[in-house]
């Protein structure tokens, strides 16, 4: 089929589905669809970020949503393709409340996946473009406030003579995209960080440490990093960055404060908020809730028996600074994924004595295979040269719904398998545990489910596979010594140092420290798609829970994730804080049951 007979087909599918949909004809519009097929909405029809699987289930969607998303004005936009049978393309269209953009994929002339993705709220747009504000005042006038002094007296007021709308608890690359998004659509937003510049949270990490994404894929929302931007950046120059990007994109941090405690009125519908600022207590009383903590939520702190008889320095890899104290020294970290990797290498590299203590297997795959199979093909610059630029390579990402990801992962985990075989090989000799997903889907689906489990090889593996990095796997640990860790084989490792790189919990353990138990119980557990492979217990939820949608606890959100998560999900968290704020009906549809609590 040539890219005529693929436009010919997608532009007969979208006439017949939007007259369908204009008709209120649910029979014909599923007659447009596969059995198997997947509708993943983002915003547009259910105010919610909802995968709808097979027939039965996009007729549900429907019916719960079309009659207030009024949805029109379907037409073709960008190219269309063909590819194995399969023909995908673009299309825009309304809704009532939102202009929308849609990606389709067609299999034997009916969908097989539609992405329905909310771009902007009609009435609310971003002040861009020409929309752009004006910033200069020509004229000349009395006791005229330059930009800086308009500025300052927005910063003064803001917390105190004006509440927050909204209030964002992190100030990393979520919480700052996420400001940024509702600082273009006029919401006010306060973001509280408890370290003491923005970019702390990088820059306070062991010195060595470099991103592991590429450069293409951790761009932050309309600041993209300049043309000759470091492939991997270094965490120092990560802080740096988003210091900056706080001032120029003029968001309101407020530094060295600490997030005490929070309770929400259900009666007034507002948050009461305490915070320490520099050293003073301060109440907010913001309207909506964001936790930008991460993905992850706090340390999971082990409790081995003897761990308080240790004579040497033992704490949980959150705290690990640095190695240089520990040159001809023996130190041991617990736990084999990327943090133990990368604290392991750091060690080795001041001349540390290191071993690591692998309990359980762990999927490794290195950074250049990972990069040249898997994230290249829409976050490269060749993916720049083929006109895939950085939000359309967003939202081909969104396009594949997490129920076909195992299928299609199969295989680029199995060619990274094999370019990384020598090296695989080598760590099976001198006993690394290894796995590929429960599945055989690879790295991706462990970090979706789990969030854990897997290590993005730049450097440790060569050093365990030649023995630089001396390794403990398949063993337990009995208990810790005034003097190293006792293993459950009766074999004792010797120890100045101990790390426990054992993990973090789920998020909502922030929501049970700031808020209360009882709140954190009401969301469940967050991240996770439900699907009953190891640490991800189902049942299947297609989405990640609770994260950049509502919850079950009113105005209280989840945001976070990697850099190209925190950029393309902030978009449409922003929208759904801004239709609120509007006073816009935002029925959810979709929202899923709590099965799990953390």
């Amino acid at each position: 089929m040539d890219g005529s007979q693929a436009t010919h087909h997608l532009s007969t599918w979208l006439d017949q589905f939007g007259a369908a949909l204009a008709a209120n004809d649910r029979q014909a519009v599923l007659s447009l669809f596969n059995d198997d097929c997947y509708w993943r909405d983002l915003l547009a029809f259910s105010w919610n970020l909802h995968t709808a699987e097979g027939k039965p289930a996009v007729a549900a969607m429907l019916d719960a949503t079309l009659e207030q998303a009024r949805p029109s004005g379907f037409a073709p936009s960008g190219e269309t393709a063909t590819a194995d049978g399969v023909v995908e393309g673009w299309f825009d269209f309304e809704t009532q409340a939102a202009r929308c953009k849609a990606h389709l994929r067609l299999r034997g002339g009916k969908a097989w996946t539609l992405l329905t993705s909310m771009e902007e709220l009609k009435g609310f747009e971003e002040k861009k473009g020409r929309n752009r504000v004006f910033g200069a005042e020509h004229g000349i006038h009395r006791n005229r406030k330059t930009w800086l002094e308009r500025r300052q007296e927005e910063e003064a007021a803001l917390g105190r003579e004006r509440q927050p709308y909204c209030l964002i608890v992190g100030a990393g690359q979520g919480g700052l995209a996420l400001g940024a998004r509702l600082k273009r659509l006029g919401v006010p937003t306060i973001l509280v960080e408890a370290l003491e510049r923005p970019g702390d949270s990088w820059r306070r990490r062991y010195k060595s440490l470099c991103l592991h994404d590429p450069v293409w894929y951790d761009h932050m929302p309309y600041l993209p990093f300049p043309g000759d931007w470091p492939v991997y950046t270094p965490k120092d120059k990560m802080a740096d960055w988003l210091e900056s990007y706080a001032r120029i994109m003029e968001l309101d941090v407020w530094t060295s404060t600490a997030c005490r405690q929070a309770s929400f009125d259900a009666g007034s519908g507002t948050w009461t908020v305490e915070v320490v600022r520099d050293g003073t207590p301060v109440t907010l009383h913001p309207r909506q809730l964001v936790l930008a903590t991460g993905m992850s939520g706090l340390p999971n702190q082990p409790d081995f028996p003897g761990m308080q008889r240790f004579g040497g320095e033992q704490y949980h890899s959150s705290r690990y600074r640095s190695s240089e104290a520990y040159r001809g020294r023996k130190c041991v970290v617990i736990g084999s994924n990327n943090s133990a990797h990368d604290i392991c290498a750091d060690l080795w590299e001041n001349g540390a004595d290191v071993t690591m203590v692998q309990r359980s297997s762990t999927h490794v795959a290195s950074s250049d295979a990972l990069f040249r199979h898997g994230t290249s093909k829409l976050y490269s610059e060749a993916a720049l040269e083929r006109g895939i630029t950085t939000d359309k390579a967003d939202l081909l990402n969104a396009s594949v719904p997490y129920g076909l990801l195992p299928e299609l992962l199969r295989p680029v985990t199995a060619a990274i398998r094999a370019d990384d075989a020598d090296l695989l090989r080598r760590l099976e000799k001198v006993g690394f545990l290894l796995d590929f997903g429960d599945d055989e889907s690879g790295l991706f689906l462990k970090y979706m489910r789990r969030g854990s489990g897997y290590y993005i090889d730049v450097g440790a593996s060569e050093l365990i596979a030649n023995g630089d990095i001396k390794l403990k796997s398949g063993v337990g640990i009995r208990e810790i010594t005034q003097s190293g860790v006792l293993l459950a084989d009766g074999t004792e490792l010797p120890a100045d140092l101990i790390v426990y790189a054992t993990g973090y919990g789920s998020m909502n353990g922030w929501a049970g420290k700031l808020i209360s138990q009882e709140v954190a119980d009401k969301v469940g557990k967050v991240w996770g798609l439900g699907s009953g492979t190891t640490k991800d217990p189902g049942p299947w939820e297609g989405e990640p829970r609770n994260m950049w949608k509502p919850t079950r606890q009113e105005a209280l959100w989840f945001h976070g994730g990697n850099l190209h998560q925190s950029r393309h999900y902030s978009q449409y968290l922003a929208l759904q804080l801004k239709a609120r704020m509007e006073g816009l009906p935002t029925p959810v549809f979709g929202m899923p049951e709590v099965h799990h609590l953390s």
